[in-house]
C-alpha cells in the first residue's frame, strides 16, 4: 500500500460541537437564572429593612444583571464555528436594484 496516505487527524465524536439547539438552551438556562437571581435583588432591595449600603448593593444587581444575561445569551459557545457571510459568486447572482421589492 504505497500510494496509500494516512490522515493522522483523527477525529472523536467527543470532539464534535454541540448542536445548535443545545447551545441556545444552555444560553436559555443561563438566561433565566441570572434574570431570577436579578428578581431576588430586587425583592431582598424592597423587603428587607437593610441599611442604605446593603440595600444599594441589591438595587445594583437588579440593574446591571440584566445586562450581564443579555450579554451572555448572545455569546456563542468557545466551540461554535464563526459566522459565515455568502457573498455573490460565480455560482450566486445579487437580485438586481430594480428587482427587490417583493411582488414585482
Amino acid at each position: 500500500m504505497k500510494g496509500w496516505r494516512r490522515n493522522k487527524d483523527v477525529h472523536q465524536v467527543t470532539d464534535a460541537r454541540p448542536s445548535l439547539t443545545a447551545d441556545i438552551h444552555r444560553r436559555e438556562i443561563s438566561y433565566l437564572i441570572k434574570m431570577g437571581i436579578r428578581t431576588i435583588c430586587l425583592i431582598l432591595a424592597v423587603v428587607l429593612p437593610l441599611p442604605w449600603p446593603y440595600r444599594m448593593l441589591f438595587i445594583a444587581g437588579a440593574v446591571l444583571l440584566p445586562y450581564i444575561a443579555v450579554i451572555g445569551a448572545n455569546e456563542r459557545g468557545a466551540d461554535a464555528p464563526p459566522p459565515t457571510f455568502h457573498s455573490p459568486g460565480d455560482d450566486q447572482s445579487e437580485i438586481p436594484m430594480h428587482r427587490r421589492e417583493i411582488g414585482s
